[in-house]
């Protein structure tokens, strides 16, 4: 086996993304390489192994991800990552929610993530590696940690802190949670999702954070109009969910995690922007993201005063 090609695609926050082409004798297959940068994270996420075991999980139980040929070892001397197989689409959120050629796919893409969410909900555990679980209790109170490590209290988001903390919701029995499932972590062409990317924030935990998760304004990219991704409806990804999995939807506590995942944003954005004004990273883009606070503290109002 050869390779060939070796390009490097782009430098996350957490990993870096090289693509090539793997030989085998007359064949030729593109690839994906991604090895963790060493970078600091806001919150703590699965090493790239665990990160590639479940994500090899998913493509073994038919979820649309790409498959997981390869984990890296120590012996490699190329750091922790995983190559997988490439698959071709389009992984821009504002494309995704505006190209005309992708119009068709818009119509099915609700549906489409309904159905691979439930999918994931109802994998099974035990061929999972050993993955973080935390009741939402647990959850609220890393982000107050969190926030308060700023030396800044926000009032819309003390607000936001009251309104979660009355309304803890009671967890069934923890689900795998891909815990970024939302555009801009999708790969979609014209029939649709062609596969689901991204699981180093998996955990176990409430289903239903995924659904509010992906409800979230910053993930629309615009198209504010269209609650789910910028492409949809919530009733429709509910009723489509509720068809997949044959249990209902409590809206109520899909709300509490929309306003808990907009509230982890807007925090996210914080730790960004506070690491733009430190000069820890001083690049424009954190101090882009940082602004984005203010975005988040609308969104929250919006969400407690029942605005959709």
């Amino acid at each position: 086996m050869r390779i060939d090609g070796l390009q490097r695609l782009s430098a996350g926050a957490s990993a870096e993304t090289w693509r090539f082409e793997r030989i085998v004798g007359a064949g030729r297959e593109p690839m994906i390489l991604q090895r963790f940068t060493g970078e600091k994270q806001f919150t703590a996420a699965l090493d790239k192994r665990s990160q590639g075991l479940v994500q090899r999980a998913a493509h073994a139980a038919g979820i649309a991800t790409p498959r997981v040929d390869l984990i890296l070892e120590a012996a490699d001397g190329l750091g922790e990552g995983f190559v997988s197989a490439f698959v071709g689409g389009e992984t821009l959120g504002q494309r995704i929610t505006r190209a005309a050629e992708l119009a068709r796919a818009r119509e099915r893409l609700t549906g489409q993530c309904a159905r691979i969410l439930a999918d994931i909900h109802r994998m099974d555990l035990d061929g999972l590696p050993p993955l973080p679980a935390e009741a939402p209790a647990d959850m609220l109170e890393r982000l107050r940690r969190a926030h308060d490590g700023f030396g800044v209290r926000l009032p819309v988001f003390e607000l936001a802190f009251a309104w979660l903390r009355e309304r803890l919701p009671a967890v069934p029995e923890p689900r795998l949670v891909h815990g970024d499932f939302r555009n801009g972590n999708f790969i979609v062409d014209a029939d649709g999702l062609v596969a689901v990317l991204d699981w180093e924030a998996a955990h176990l935990g409430d289903p239903l954070e995924d659904l509010g998760w992906m409800c979230l304004n910053a993930w629309r990219f615009g198209r504010i109009d269209q609650p789910v991704g910028g492409f949809g409806r919530r009733e429709e990804l509910f009723q489509a969910y509720e068809a997949a999995t044959g249990k209902a939807v409590d809206r109520r506590r899909v709300r509490f995690w929309e306003v808990f995942g907009t509230l982890r944003w807007g925090i996210i954005c914080q730790w960004f922007g506070n690491q733009f004004i430190s000069g820890e990273v001083p690049l424009i883009e954190r101090a882009a993201i940082g602004r984005r606070v203010a975005e988040t503290e609308l969104d929250l109002l919006d969400l407690i005063e029942g605005v959709d």
